[in-house]
């Protein structure tokens, strides 16, 4: 049996791009496969694995839903980030030809983001739960009508032929994927660019967000990412995920984030981690 502190955990089954992605970050370890996101954080608030890998947003996709509402209520902090190029690869049973699929099957961001390839091809996307997930479905299947959307690693690992290479539309696909733990840390800005992720909820007056975003622009603190969405069902409180480069512990951004409490019902920091090199290309 792997010893937990070895194990990262990721939503999907084994080959899926999470999958790939943790073995890209931390080749020594375990990877531990997940039926859901919420399971994912599950495996590590309960001491199933020390890590988690989720991916939060896609160049051509756009974010991933489901893990914005999530990770506040995990109990985990943010610790890193992944940049992850994402290759779809179209696979289907042997003997199948790229003419006689009728179907594929995949993740929701994986059929978006090949979308004029399934459209160009008249192929009917079906959305499963994870792209390696899909795999294992279609080969278990063995229907030379129905294909997947997933990796070739999924590929050789459920048996499938590849009738397609690369077929997302954007050639430079990116996801990008947020590494979670138990306990935060808190890495030293004068040794690299930190990110700081935190959400917050603004107070009902006129002005409300304006004034409270800001401190970061008369401040000079970047921000890098900024999304809303709705946490509960009268769509009067909206929600907002932020990004900001710099570490709550330099001067100009502890400003920023007063001014933001004073405006805000509520402020809660998710991680602050090293900036990933793929933010600075050399």
């Amino acid at each position: 049996m792997t010893d937990a502190d070895n194990l990262i955990a990721f939503q999907g089954v084994k080959g899926a791009n999470s999958d790939i992605a943790c073995r890209a970050v931390f080749p020594d370890m375990e990877t531990l496969p997940c039926y859901s996101f919420e399971d994912t954080f599950a495996a590590v608030r309960n001491g199933k694995a020390r890590l988690a890998m989720i991916p939060i947003e896609n160049s051509s996709a756009g974010r991933v839903a489901d893990n914005h509402h999530l990770m506040p209520e995990s109990g985990l902090h943010i610790i890193g980030e992944h940049y992850q190029k994402i290759e779809h690869q179209l696979l289907a049973p042997k003997g199948a030809t790229l003419e006689g699929l009728r179907q594929v099957h995949s993740h929701v961001q994986a059929l978006a983001q090949c979308r004029e390839f399934l459209r160009e091809h008249d192929i009917e996307p079906i959305v499963a739960a994870d792209t390696a997930g899909a795999a294992e479905q279609v080969s278990l299947w063995n229907n030379k009508d129905v294909g997947a959307i997933a990796t070739s690693m999924a590929g050789e690992i459920y048996g499938l032929e590849t009738l397609g290479t690369d077929v997302n539309d954007n050639a430079d696909n990116t996801t990008r994927f947020l590494i979670m733990a138990r306990d935060p840390i808190d890495p030293d800005p004068k040794d690299g660019m930190v990110v700081t992720t935190f959400v917050f909820k603004v107070r009902s007056v006129p002005a409300a967000l304006y004034k409270a975003l800001g401190g970061f622009a008369t401040n000079g603190v970047n921000i890098t990412k900024l999304e809303s969405y709705i946490t509960d069902g009268s769509f009067s409180v909206a929600q907002f995920y932020a990004d900001v480069e710099g570490h709550p512990s330099e001067r100009l951004v502890r400003l920023a984030l007063e001014e933001l409490s004073f405006f805000s019902k509520e402020v809660k920091i998710l991680g602050v981690y090293p900036a990933n090199s793929f933010r600075t290309p050399s």
